[in-house]
């Protein structure tokens, strides 16, 4: 799909030629740069983009001055995209603890169809690999859109109302909506909102207007409030910021420029918060009025501090890699270049072994290995010759074999880190016997991290498995990514300094349900923050207990404090609803699945159990209720018209799934696309293939290969035509069950 978009982008441009753009010579459109000649994953968008959805080249021009061109015929297949021209851009961004939630304001103008003309219009948002988009509102000429997320009542019915071309993820974690029937010459009003880690923006050339005079003005108001109470220290900034405010834990930014062209530099903002020791705090605050939990919430954090003084734990790991064949190419290369980074890392007294799995499983060593320069040069040399891609995969046999290894650690901290790109059938089984090994350990037991490879593996299961362990969960939706995000939990995991960390308090309260139930461990690289609701009185100050690298005891004095200007519930949002998600695919509970439909629909965080539409009302419709409104839909059935009048349009499920049993049966590699015809496509071409085995069932297949070698040119052509149009009569009925739903006419 995200190749076929950059060719329809490509085909966009050479088709925006055609628009007449006035006598000065000095106005043309701009030229894509020359690096995105070639590839067409190059004119995938990098910033928030609208592009002209066109089928009918014959409406391309300038909706201002035509150009009376001659007529062009035929249509594109698939629709060229053109970009449109942008002429204002916004961006707000409020950060609070890890998180920031951008908003985007923009205008872009139809500016490649006729006045008299239409066309669809599709937005492209990217956004990071741990981003979610919240929702988007749009204002056209006559119409006014805005995404709602709805329960899912019967995902069957569902699945026949979604067309691909209404929107969805064009590529992991990069959002397309279209917008139908878009007046040429119009403005297009967007408001894009997401949360992510990061905020990268760069906008293509091509987006600039040609029209000189034109004022193009760009925004960016950035607020950052740490929760802390305490001083935050700038650091670096990619565009010149002038400061609004300055507080204790709390800064504000702006910047407002009218500028000539767009600006094609990431925005990039960092700072610090000034602690040099472990550093943590309890956050408390109400529900709002339609919270559907009533319950108060918390959120609990501690920071690793700037000096990492502290002694890491002695670390005994097993890898434990898929090789099955749909790892082969990119993905499994990705894991051998992290993994010998990772094996390099390892200090002397860190010990470790290689566990490679396809329908086998394949042993480095029979036993731990100490991590001396000359065995990490040997397991380097292994990983070359032995993980190559092929067979089945079966996830049981190894994770029990690397469990046995780890059995009797002491004064470690043992991790079991598993890779892997599909799914399997036995994965509640597999939680099951893991959690049983678990309870069963020492005081320190093995941590099992998770990283998943493509959309094809169940990831809600992966995450399980590092939830009841105390371990980290990772995943790399797009191969491409497949070495950096793994490099980076293994030196996430790599430097943990304190570990078995409990909060005392929640004991003593009358409920509480904390997300992780289990809390994972704190490394030196990133803070720890864990959530959830409750009910009694927490006390003014809490403690948290674990165990330091040198298995010393750790305790920290928690201050308790409502938080004033951070919304707690948007903030652990996402992390809460991934982890019920994982706890409802576990326990099969359709309760628990209520509860994530629930609180997606309030939050705006998007769930396996809930689907996005847009929404479609007419300007002056005071009907229509607003994206802020308290009118929440539980169970939405798919139609088109609601009760307001409005039309409701449905995208594609915006979820990651349960794992694909299918996909990894056949080896199919991560990004690769099941072919499937749509419905009415399928009877068409049974119903030609049915009439051309009536007329040839009398014929072998090489009587017919014969029979062509003898006949001519003109011959064959007019046979051509005659099976074209024989089959088009096998074709009758099939085509007025499509059009009259199967009824008899």
């Amino acid at each position: 799909m995200a190749e076929e978009f950059g060719r329809s982008v490509q085909d966009g441009l050479k088709l925006s030629k055609r628009i007449y753009l006035g006598k000065d010579r000095a106005v043309t459109p701009p030229k894509p740069p020359s690096h995105m000649d070639k590839s067409p994953v190059a004119y995938l968008p990098t910033a928030p983009m609208v592009y002209a959805v066109i089928s009918n080249p014959a409406i391309v021009d300038n909706p201002d001055i035509p150009s009376y061109q001659p007529h062009v015929h035929g249509r594109c297949d698939p629709p060229a995209l053109i970009p449109l021209q942008m002429t204002r851009i916004e961006l707000e961004a409020d950060s609070y603890l890890d998180t920031a939630f951008v908003k985007i304001s923009g205008s872009w103008r139809v500016h490649c169809v006729m006045g008299s003309e239409s066309c669809d219009c599709r937005l492209a948002v990217p956004m990071g690999e741990q981003g979610s988009i919240l929702g988007v509102e749009i204002e056209a000429s006559r119409k006014l859109y805005y995404t709602e997320l709805v329960a899912i009542e019967d995902r069957k019915d569902l699945e026949k109302e979604v067309r691909i071309e209404n929107g969805g993820f064009l590529k992991p974690h990069t959002f397309t909506i279209t917008i139908p029937k878009v007046d040429g010459g119009s403005t297009l009003s967007i408001k894009v909102r997401w949360m992510q880690k990061l905020l990268p923006f760069s906008f293509p050339e091509y987006v600039t207007p040609h029209v000189k005079k034109l004022p193009r003005k760009e925004k960016i108001q950035l607020n950052v409030t740490t929760g802390t109470g305490t001083e935050i220290v700038c650091k670096t900034s990619s565009h010149p910021l002038k400061g609004l405010r300055r507080e204790v834990g709390k800064l504000g930014f702006s910047y407002e420029s009218e500028v000539l062209t767009w600006t094609n530099i990431d925005f990039t903002f960092s700072y610090a918060v000034s602690f040099s020791h472990i550093f943590g705090g309890v956050l408390l605050q109400s529900p709002s009025l339609h919270d559907v939990d009533q319950r108060d919430m918390f959120c609990a954090y501690l920071f690793p501090g700037g000096h990492h003084s502290r002694k890491v734990f002695r670390k005994e790991i097993v890898f434990v890699v898929d090789i099955s064949g749909s790892m082969e190419g990119a993905p499994l290369e990705g894991t051998k270049i992290a993994l010998s980074a990772a094996l390099t890392n390892l200090d002397s007294k860190d010990s470790f072994n290689i566990i490679a799995f396809n329908g086998e499983t394949y042993l480095f060593s029979s036993s731990m290995e100490l991590a001396s320069e000359d065995t990490v040069e040997r397991a380097v040399e292994w990983m070359s010759m032995n993980l190559i891609a092929g067979g089945d995969t079966n996830i049981l046999v190894p994770l029990k074999q690397a469990t046995e290894m780890l059995s009797k650690s002491g004064g470690s901290i043992p991790f079991i880190f598993l890779v892997t790109d599909g799914a399997v059938e036995d994965e509640r089984h597999i939680c099951d016997i893991m959690k049983s090994h678990i309870t069963g350990g020492g005081s320190i037991h093995p941590r099992i991290c998770t990283f998943g490879i493509g959309s094809y593996c169940n990831h809600h299961f992966l995450r399980m498995l590092a939830m009841i362990s105390r371990g980290q969960y990772d995943a790399a939706y797009d191969i491409d990514s497949v070495e950096s995000r793994m490099q980076k939990l293994l030196s996430r995991i790599s430097s943990t300094i304190i570990a078995n960390i409990t909060i005392k308090a929640f004991d003593d309260l009358d409920e509480v349900e904390v997300y992780p139930s289990r809390i994972p461990d704190l490394s030196s690289d990133n803070p720890l923050i864990v959530s959830g609701r409750f009910q009694g009185n927490f006390p003014d100050t809490v403690v948290a207990t674990g165990f330091f690298g040198d298995l010393s005891n750790f305790s920290l004095d928690l201050k308790v404090q409502k938080a004033k200007d951070i919304p707690l519930h948007s903030v652990s949002a996402k992390q809460q609803i991934d982890l019920l998600t994982a706890q409802a695919w576990f326990s099969e509970n359709k309760q628990l699945e209520e509860k994530v439909a629930k609180l997606s629909i309030q939050t705006g965080v998007i769930s396996e159990y809930t689907c996005m539409s847009l929404l479609e009302t007419d300007r002056g419709n005071q009907a229509a209720e607003s994206p802020g409104g308290h009118k929440l839909p539980w169970q939405v059935n798919p139609q088109k018209v609601d009760s307001q009048g409005r039309r409701r349009i449905f995208l594609r499920n915006l979820g990651v799934g349960f794992g694909n049993l299918t996909a990894t049966a056949e080896n199919l590699r991560p990004g690769a696309e099941e072919s499937k015809l749509p419905e009415a496509a399928e009877i068409i071409i049974k119903a030609a293939s049915n009439c051309c085995s009536i007329m040839c069932k009398q014929c072998c297949c090489m009587c017919c290969v014969q029979c062509c070698f003898k006949i001519n040119n003109q011959f064959a052509i007019v046979l051509t035509q005659l099976c074209t149009a024989v089959a088009c009569f096998g074709c009758i009925e099939c085509c007025s069950e499509i059009c009259c739903g199967g009824q008899e006419t």
